[in-house]
């Protein structure tokens, strides 16, 4: 997800900049890091002894900040649903307060955020694209309104039954 301005005119403007690269599947290492290094006495909080979801969360809102180039890499595997609308509501303070955040999702929960830019990358290249045209939204979508009918198909296939 990226938002409509361009993120090196936003990065530019700011006089104090952040930035972080985090992925959900290496939040251990970071939790690690932060432990060998003695970062409780900065504020960091015992990641290790939280959930995946609430440590990644708690990262999020800790120690991301204002004016800031944040890059994630498919947050979604730490996040529950609820877990994604609260990261949400983290993003919408995060842009509000300036900072860029670029996205790789495959939950359409995170692509719904207001205003997003959201674009398909696959053997083709690059393109835009609307949110309802994703694959992850037009799956998600139509499992939850016929998950018999998927189900149904999907079992019948693995079964060799037509």
């Amino acid at each position: 997800m990226l938002r409509s301005t361009p993120w090196l005119r936003r990065v530019s403007r700011s006089a104090s900049f952040a930035s972080f690269f985090l992925r959900a599947e290496s939040l251990f290492n970071v939790a690690t890091t932060a432990e060998q290094l003695g970062l409780g006495q900065y504020g960091w909080a015992a990641l290790h002894d939280k959930s995946h979801g609430e440590a990644f969360l708690w990262v999020l809102e800790e120690r991301f900040g204002p004016n800031g180039l944040y890059i994630l890499d498919e947050p979604e595997a730490a996040l529950s649903p609820q877990r994604r609308l609260a990261a949400l509501a983290i993003f919408r303070r995060l842009v509000r307060t300036g900072s860029q955040l670029v996205i790789a999702t495959h939950s359409p929960i995170l692509m719904g955020y207001p205003g997003a830019c959201l674009y398909r990358l696959d053997g083709s290249g690059i393109a835009r694209v609307a949110y309802e045209d994703t694959e992850h939204y037009a799956v998600t979508r139509g499992f939850l309104t016929a998950h018999e009918s998927y189900l149904k198909h999907l079992f019948e296939e693995e079964n060799g039954e037509e």
